[in-house]
């Protein structure tokens, strides 16, 4: 346990090497976008299942056709038929996309490329080839074989591919469930009247946003009052229903800050508080078995900035992935200067090439944040920057 202020780099170390994932679990593979896969997938059947025709046209025998040059229009293939009689050489059929191309039959010509007479095909593709316009059985996968590996980030065309093998569930590494408490008295809903001394609640908001941009969608989101009692009890509760619990607020060592007595009331083993940096300093991490709290500040600027560099990459570790945001270096805009002891994150706009700091940097502003789509590193021991020269940005994430 850290009682003392710790480096930004420390903070990260510590959050990587107390924070394990989940035992995996099987879903339905309509629920398993965005989550990693725990398995090896196998093919259960060859894909496509036969040979089948990617035009719209006529099905023949390639080398019937370049012996008989005219074919006997005879029969027709659609999508689904179960049965197809076995085409003869010097005939065709009628066949449709997605249709299975008859027994005899090894090529499909473009509906487009032909003239019909009297019953008979007349082709007009002097550059058609066998095999043409069909997809061979098996051309995508073979039933058996190795799909998608154990580790794989399942996207959308992930799941298209998978339930076109015939998969319908997934051993997975779940995402996990979350519960945000807001402490403090002063807090309003929006879309009620305040009374004076109140400000309107906006961390909820801001972090349940933050949240469905990581695939989380279900947030149990609790009040409490700032009554250690009272918070001690909502963060049982909030243990109870959730692996991971985000605090906003009561965070530091005033009066009325009672996230570390809670959380230490509920057994849970803290493992940091404070951070050297800037906004942010007091904000805290512990564990009690698979649970995992963060207490953050109550600023609305500060909250966002400690959830994208602190509980962020928490998620994804979480989620059986190891992924901080996207870092990379970008050419300053302007001058900064900043006191020395520190490391600083500003709230700032890259455009490609270069970067510049917005203003209102204060920790309770959000207009800025709204604006910005990355946060520029200052280091701890340097003072200033000068415009033209490198710094480090992490990338925001965007819907």
């Amino acid at each position: 346990m850290s009682a003392e202020f710790i480096e930004v780099s420390e903070a990260k170390k510590l959050i990587r090497e107390n924070i394990k994932s989940p035992d995996p679990v099987k879903v339905s593979i309509s629920a398993a976008a965005g989550l990693i896969l725990a398995e090896d997938i196998y093919s259960l059947t060859d894909v496509p299942p036969f040979h089948q025709s990617s035009m719209d046209g006529y099905a023949l025998n390639y080398e019937g056709w370049k012996q008989n040059s005219i074919l006997k229009i005879e029969g027709l293939a659609q999508a689904g038929l179960a049965e197809q009689n076995p085409l003869q050489a010097n005939k065709t059929c009628r066949i449709f996309t997605g249709a299975a191309v008859p027994p005899g039959a090894d090529t499909v010509v473009m509906q487009e490329k032909v003239d019909i007479q009297d019953g008979k095909l007349i082709i007009k593709d002097s550059n058609l080839i066998g095999g043409q316009n069909v997809r061979i059985q098996g051309s995508e996968a073979k039933m058996g074989e190795l799909a998608l590996e154990k580790g794989f980030l399942l996207n959308a065309p992930a799941i298209g591919f998978l339930a076109g093998l015939g998969i319908h569930e997934l051993m997975v590494h779940p995402k996990p469930t979350v519960s945000i408490i807001l402490t403090g008295n002063e807090l309003q809903q929006p879309g009620l009247p305040l009374s004076y001394g109140q400000v309107y609640e906006s961390n909820s908001y801001a972090l349940n946003s933050a949240l469905r941009q990581l695939g989380i969608l279900n947030v149990d989101v609790f009040s409490a009052e700032d009554d250690l009692k009272i918070l001690t009890e909502v963060l049982a509760i909030a243990m109870e229903q959730s692996n991971l619990v985000l605090l906003t607020g009561g965070v530091s060592v005033g009066d009325y800050d009672f996230v570390i007595r809670a959380a230490g009331a509920n057994g849970v083993e803290q493992i940091f508080h404070k951070i050297r940096q800037k906004p942010g300093k007091p904000i805290y991490f512990g564990k009690k078995g698979d649970k995992y709290i963060f207490g953050l500040p109550g600023n609305p600027a500060s909250v966002l900035t400690c959830f994208y560099e602190y509980v962020y990459p928490a998620i994804e570790l979480l989620s059986n992935q190891e992924k901080d945001l996207i870092s990379m270096n970008a050419i300053l805009e302007t001058d900064i200067k900043k006191t020395a002891g520190l490391t600083q994150f500003l709230k700032a706009f890259f455009d490609g090439k270069t970067v510049k700091d917005l203003k209102a940097q204060e920790s309770f502003r959000l207009s800025s944040f709204a604006k910005a789509n990355c946060l520029i590193k200052l280091d701890q021991d340097r003072t200033e920057y000068k415009a033209g020269e490198e710094v480090e940005i992490h990338i925001l994430p965007s819907f």
